[in-house]
């Protein structure tokens, strides 16, 4: 009795349902294209559906691009916070190693929703203004500024090796303070750019292949010596 949660009805969870094949077969569909230029047409026909049908569903392909780059955004976020809070608050040289080593990993492991996000634009794919898209994207980004505000209250960051900041970053700063339960200082505050920068053009590079003339070994020896580099000139504590 009591006010017990009445079970989705039927049609609702086959709608559900149908919604996450859609969105599994798109994945699919990139990572045997290679692009995240979807068709509508493609998909429903490795659906066995007509194309009109998954307009039930879908107002057009922008929506469903949409959804996907959330869905990657959000597992993004998740896997680096899962691995960043795996380890000791205090240990912030080895949440900061987690960080970087799972954003590599998720690239690797999901290539074309990795380019779906950071890659190229999708042609003619025009993307929300301050809709979930946005919401996901500083989600999965603000792991490394929360990393920056545990090592600035506890103690542990040094200033950064560049200390000069243009007016306009650090104009940048100030309104990203305001979000922040601790004012960052706008050399760290560039820092921390320059942090995310210099790791997603490593994780970049190797994404698309530049690295492919160095063997395996040889890559992770070059992120592992990146990784301590930048924390080095950021000012956070390295292993």
């Amino acid at each position: 009795m009591g006010n017990t949660p009445r079970p989705a009805p039927r049609r609702e969870k086959a709608r559900a349902a149908t919604i996450e094949e859609i969105k599994r077969t798109a994945v699919t569909l990139m990572h045997e294209h290679g692009t995240a230029d979807l068709k509508f047409t493609d998909i429903a026909r490795a659906m066995d559906m007509t194309p009109p049908a998954l307009y039930r569903y879908f107002a057009d392909r922008d929506a469903l691009l949409s959804e996907l780059i959330t869905d990657a955004y959000n597992d993004l976020g998740t896997a680096v916070a899962e691995a960043r809070d795996a380890l000791p608050a205090d240990d912030i040289a080895g949440r900061f190693r987690a960080i970087t080593h799972s954003y590599r990993r998720w690239a690797r492991e999901e290539p074309q929703r990795f380019a779906l996000i950071f890659g190229l634009p999708v042609s003619g794919y025009v993307a929300p203004e301050d809709g979930s898209t946005t919401e996901a994207a500083q989600r999965a980004m603000s792991q490394m500024s929360a990393l920056f505000v545990e090592a600035l209250m506890a103690g542990r960051l040094g200033p950064p090796r560049i200390r000069e900041v243009h007016p306009a970053i650090a104009a940048c700063a100030e309104t990203k303070n305001d979000e922040l339960p601790v004012a960052i200082p706008a050399d760290t505050f560039q820092a921390m750019l320059h942090v995310w920068s210099s790791l997603h053009g490593f994780v970049s590079l190797e994404a698309y292949g530049h690295f492919a003339w160095i063997d395996e070994a040889g890559v992770d020896a070059l992120f592992e010596t990146h990784a301590r580099l930048t924390a080095q000139n950021a000012g956070l504590p390295v292993d």
